[in-house]
């Protein structure tokens, strides 16, 4: 499978479970649900899709999708280390789809950390000089 193709399909698997886990954080109460999150969180996404889907082949895309990787590699540590289930675990164990709430976390930490490597594969194998 080409390179591209599966930095796309780890891209928008990213962001499908970082929007899963979202809402999780809102409905445990992790994250505030209001207008401002959801503002920032379809920009952020419409941004990341455009730049998975439509310049998947271009180096501006490889950067977007390289700080998607980055930024969904940091959810598990910021869960882990702060909010959610390394402070919160008692909170957290007493509800329903908390495993659902931990697998998309772990996931997201993976498919980042993939991401990330298959970007620098990518801007490593691209030509840095446009041809005249």
């Amino acid at each position: 499978m080409k390179n591209s193709v599966m930095l796309t399909i780890a891209s928008l698997l990213s962001l499908l479970f970082l929007t899963f886990h979202l809402a999780g954080d809102i409905v445990y109460g992790y994250e505030p649900g209001g207008l401002a999150n959801l503002v920032v969180t379809v920009l952020v996404s419409v941004v990341w899709l455009y730049g998975a889907l439509l310049l998947s082949e271009r180096r501006s895309g490889h950067i977007i999708m390289l700080l998607g990787g980055v930024v969904a590699m940091f959810v598990p540590y910021v869960h882990m280390k702060g909010k959610g289930v390394g402070l919160a675990a008692s909170r957290l164990a007493g509800t329903s789809g908390h495993l659902f709430f931990v697998w998309t976390l772990l996931a997201i930490g993976v498919l980042g950390l993939f991401s990330v490597i298959l970007v620098a594969r990518g801007l490593w194998s691209m030509p840095w000089r446009r041809p005249r």
